[in-house]
This record gives C-alpha cells, sequence and structure tokens, in this order.
C-alpha cells in the first residue's frame, strides 16, 4: 500500500463522515488527526493536541490550511501538495486568517471540526473512531516503532547501574528516542520505593539501589506505543516473581479478550474477573487499567461507562498494576487473535498460554 492509496482509504472514510453528519466539509488541526491523514506527517513545533496547519476536506476536494511561516516546510518537507492537499496560507498576524480561508474554500457550507470552533461543531470524539481500525501500511509502520521502542526501553535499562538517578535513565532514554526520530509523549522512572509507591512515577532525583522500573508513551510517525520494562540489580524474591508473573497474567487476559466486535467493557469486565482470582481483587481500584492506543496515549482510559466495540486491527495498551509489579505493552487486536507490536527483544522472558493464545512477555531482568 503506497501512502496515496493509505490516503485515499482515510479520505474515504471522512467523505462517508460528512455525509453522514450532514457536512459540507471537516477541518482538521489536532497533531493526532494530521498524523492520521498525512500517513505520519507533523504539524507542530511542540507537542500538545493541536498543530500549526490544518487539512480541510470537502466532498470532491481536500486542502491544506497554514500561515507563512509554516508553508514552506508544509510543503517542501511534509509535500502535502503531493499528497493532493493545495496549501492555503494566511499572513501570520492576521488573526482571522484561517477563519477567512475556510470560508472561501466552503462559502456558506457546513463545517465540522476537531477541535473548538465558532465556524462549526466540535465533533473530535466521532472523528476519533475513523482512526481506530488500522491499515496495512499503518500496521507495519507500527511493528517498526514498536521495536524501536523496546529497544530503547531495554537498552537504557541495560546500562542502568545502582547510583543513578530516575533523572538520568529517562535523560539516555530520551535522548535514544530522539536520535531515531520519535518523540517522547510522557516517561516514567521508579526506583526502589517508589515503584510500590506511585502509579504514576515522574522522574526525580532519586538514586536507584536495587530496582528500577521504565516506562512510557513514545511517538513514531504519529503513532504511539506504550511499554514498560522493570530490571533488578540482584535476585528477587519468590513473593515478587509470582506476584509479577499474576500481574502479566491478567494483562495478557485483557489482551486475549480485546476482541473484534465485542465491547471495551467486555475485556474490561473479563480483567477485572482475573484480578479477583489472583486474589487480588482490591488493586483493580488503584489504576485505571489502559484501552485503545494509537494516534493518542490512550484513546479511552476504558471504564464500565466507555461506549463502542473493539475495531479490526485496533491497537490496544492495557497496564495492569497490582502495587509493587506493573505489566504494560502494545498490541493489536484482530479476528485471528492479539498480535504483539512491542516484544521483548533484550529481556528475559515469560511464556503465558491464555484463552488459547501464547504470549511471550518481558519478565524482570534480574542482572
Amino acid at each position: 500500500m503506497t501512502l496515496n492509496q493509505e490516503r485515499d482509504v482515510k479520505l474515504g472514510r471522512l467523505r462517508e463522515f460528512l455525509q453522514k453528519h450532514s457536512l459540507d466539509g471537516v477541518y482538521l488541526k489536532r497533531q493526532d488527526n494530521f498524523a492520521w491523514l498525512t500517513c505520519g506527517g507533523i504539524n507542530y513545533v511542540g507537542l500538545g493536541d493541536m498543530g500549526n496547519a490544518g487539512l480541510l476536506v470537502t466532498k470532491d476536494a481536500q486542502y491544506a490550511v497554514t500561515n507563512t511561516i509554516e508553508a514552506s516546510r508544509m510543503k517542501i518537507e511534509e509535500k502535502l501538495e503531493e499528497m493532493g492537499f493545495p496549501i492555503h496560507a494566511s499572513v501570520w498576524h492576521d488573526l482571522q486568517g484561517e477563519s477567512n480561508i475556510l470560508k472561501k474554500l466552503v462559502p456558506g457550507g457546513k463545517l465540522g471540526f476537531d477541535h473548538g470552533n465558532g465556524l462549526g461543531e466540535n465533533l473530535t470524539n466521532d472523528l476519533r473512531l475513523l482512526r481506530f481500525s488500522l491499515t496495512e501500511a499503518e500496521i507495519q509502520r507500527y511493528k517498526e516503532a514498536g521495536y524501536l521502542t523496546a529497544l530503547a526501553m531495554e537498552e537504557t535499562i541495560a546500562e542502568t547501574r545502582p547510583g543513578d538517578t530516575e533523572h538520568q535513565v529517562i535523560g539516555r532514554l530520551v535522548q535514544r528516542i530522539r536520535g531515531v526520530g520519535m518523540d517522547c509523549v510522557s516517561a516514567m522512572c521508579a526506583a526502589d520505593n517508589r515503584i510500590s509507591d506511585y502509579r504514576h512515577p515522574v522522574p526525580t532525583e532519586q538514586k536507584i539501589q536495587k530496582r528500577v522500573q521504565l516506562g512510557g508513551n513514545i511517538r513514531y510517525k504519529g503513532l504511539i506505543v506504550c511499554c514498560t520494562r522493570n530490571r533488578s540489580f540482584g535476585p528477587i524474591s519468590a513473593e515478587l516473581r509470582e506476584q509479577y508473573r499474576k500481574t502479566t497474567e491478567i494483562d495478557c487476559v485483557l489482551m486475549a479478550n480485546s476482541i473484534p466486535g465485542k465491547t471495551f467493557v467486555y475485556a474490561l469486565e473479563a480483567g477485572k474477573k482475573a484480578y479477583e482470582a489472583m486474589g487480588y481483587g482490591v488493586e483493580f481500584d488503584n489504576h485505571h487499567q489502559g484501552g485503545p492506543i494509537g494516534y493518542q496515549a490512550r484513546d479511552y482510559r476504558v471504564d464500565f461507562a466507555t461506549p463502542g466495540v473493539i475495531h479490526e486491527n485496533q491497537a490496544f495498551c492495557w497496564n495492569p498494576s497490582i502495587t509493587g509489579t506493573k505489566s504494560e505493552d502494545t498490541v493489536l487486536a484482530t479476528s485471528k487473535g492479539i498480535v504483539p507490536l512491542s516484544n521483548p527483544i533484550l529481556l528475559p522472558t515469560i511464556t503465558l498460554e491464555v484463552a488459547g493464545q501464547t504470549f511471550v512477555r518481558p519478565a524482570i531482568w534480574e542482572a
């Protein structure tokens, strides 16, 4: 599948969206939606929700809208015009420039947006559904992203030593990530007691003594991979090893029940039952369990009110935790079973059989 073929699939989805919502055009300016429609493009200077260039799709045409600062890069490096998006740019200090271009391109028409805009309705929650079923080309990019992310995490944890601070570990991870053209959306590191103390261990100056946990969300060509890796400097106790295995098995239950056509809640309920069966029912309430991932770190943090069903070829990252242990990797849900995207590369592994599927998961590295 070429980039233009992938783009055409997505334009087709958008035009069906226009018809369904009785719109004359839809304007995408969020970083995630821009990356999705341009097959991995970048419309931002800094990480956030919104970009500096937008894409307008009508019933029979498509355009790029930006300002004089960004226009040349959008043309030369993002190749928007080659992808079929003629660029319309306003002077950077014209505060009404974008609105005037949209009004000119869709005179008197009804517009929808992926953000708040006075010219039309904010349809971001409906638009995100168009991204859920990944194309063949996206799956290939996601596999590459998963490999690069897991390798960066594991190389970083491999060179970590007692006495290193959490900040130093994150610094090495980010250097690796940026060195291969990836963005660090979030990164967390916990040393020793902080693994149990906090579900979201923002890195500090605490020095590592016996254990370290490293994880985060890494973006590559718009697609986000999330995973966590653990290392112990010396053997772990039998109790910790068994708890980690149970945490990993709960993760596998959540994955195995991420079945296209089933609801998100179906998978979550299976995970909750697994916590209870393992004897850790109370832990379910101590942290969200994750959910679908893709062009956002989580499209939903699934709870019991989350609507909708799982799509074919939809990415997931569940993140079950029992105080002191966590399991987290990015996978693809398909009608033929789970396809792992961030496989362990350097770490020892655990092999588990769950619901007729074999899962090879990273173990705590004891070295």
